[in-house]
């Protein structure tokens, strides 16, 4: 293990890349600190307790807890991934998107072009219909207001700081995959998961020894 270590930063282009690709990690983990602005934070934790165990929980881990602390990447690279779905989709029923898919190098651009216009579109989407359901949650929030001045205003601003977020997001998975060690989503998928685990394995531990739950239950 320490021979590949040495090994690995012998090279200069490889280690250039590791450290730019370490680099760009935690420019995303400052980010998944950030928080939106307009929203209660003392709400909000107990909004995310609350939520631990539901889907919005396990959407939350794929965000890294961006998601539940509402911060400025709480969508994730997951309108990005939705977004190339529909794409790789669309390419087989519309002969235009299977035309470029087969012109090589500028067809893929072009595909990857569209890809970051349907990622606007549903971040857009999604961004206004997370700042819709945080404005809901009073009650389940003990009754204090999530929000701070629900309407317009928040939602819009809600949408700008979300959407800006995710092509930034996107921004930087694209830098990983061309100055770093490659595939950037993936690998930014990957860190948001492992640096949930520490928090999730401490629950697990503290409802073990409360008894809320049992090894064989």
């Amino acid at each position: 293990m320490v021979e590949t270590l040495k090994n690995l930063f012998a090279v200069a282009d490889l280690r250039n890349r590791v450290l730019f690709t370490l680099g760009m990690l935690a420019v995303y983990r400052i980010g998944n600190f950030i928080p939106t602005p307009g929203v209660n934070s003392e709400a909000l934790k107990i909004l995310a307790e609350q939520a631990q165990n539901s889907m919005f929980g396990l959407y939350d881990m794929f965000t890294g807890g961006s998601l539940s602390r509402v911060t400025i990447f709480a969508l994730g690279v997951m309108p990005y991934i939705s977004s190339s779905i529909i794409l790789q989709l669309m390419t087989v029923v519309w002969p235009y998107l299977e035309r470029l898919s087969k012109e090589g190098e500028l067809g893929r651009r072009k595909i990857t072009q569209y890809t970051r216009y349907v990622t606007v579109l549903l971040a857009g989407v999604q961004s206004l219909g997370y700042a819709i359901f945080l404005e809901r949650q009073t009650e389940i929030a003990g009754g204090l207001p999530l929000v701070y001045e629900p309407g317009w205003g928040f939602r819009l601003g809600v949408m700008l700081t979300l959407t800006t977020g995710t092509m930034f997001i996107m921004w930087l998975g694209e830098q990983i995959t061309e100055r770093g060690i490659g595939n950037g989503m993936s690998l930014l998928i990957f860190f948001s998961i492992i640096e949930s685990f520490p928090a999730a394995i401490g629950r697990t531990w503290e409802a073990l020894t409360v008894g809320e739950i049992g090894i064989f239950a």
